[in-house]
């Protein structure tokens, strides 16, 4: 099955790449989480809209991922939310949180699709964040979580 993907999909490809998958994987998991649509001649004309944006968001090469790779290794990152007794917070810490609180800390300015949260953030504390910046280049945030 051949689609175009329209977002990030880790271990397939970026947005805007032409991919051919197994039926079933593009059936039932891609196409309706909005991952990926069907390859049409109609939907070709869509790929190059989905690649300026791409180009606009991309960290360009490998040095410049290495580079902010290193920037975010040196930003301490902090994020207040609302926590019950026990620690636990009312709701939890998505990508768009952390890529503001890492602007607010002073760091680079990061596309919330490329931070992957292993687990949702539910708790204060010390968390660690992956930062896909590259496909070469992954760097780790710690994030620390207080109460307010």
């Amino acid at each position: 099955m051949r689609l175009i993907l329209t977002q990030e999909v880790t271990g397939l490809g970026g947005p805007g790449d032409v991919v051919e998958v197994k039926d079933g994987y593009g059936r039932n998991f891609l196409v309706p989480r909005g991952l990926a649509i069907q390859a049409t001649r109609g939907a070709e004309k869509q790929i190059t809209q989905i690649r300026r944006a791409r180009e606009v968001r991309e960290i360009r090469d490998l040095g410049q991922a290495q580079q902010v790779a290193n920037d975010l290794r040196s930003v301490p990152v902090t994020l207040n939310g609302r926590a019950g007794q026990g620690g636990r917070l009312f709701g939890s810490v998505t990508a768009a949180d952390v890529a503001a609180a890492v602007v607010k800390a002073g760091g680079p300015k990061l596309d919330r699709r490329r931070i992957e949260l292993p687990t949702p953030i539910k708790s204060v504390g010390t968390h660690k964040v992956m930062v896909r910046l590259h496909p070469e280049v992954v760097a780790d945030l710690n994030i620390q979580v207080v109460a307010d």
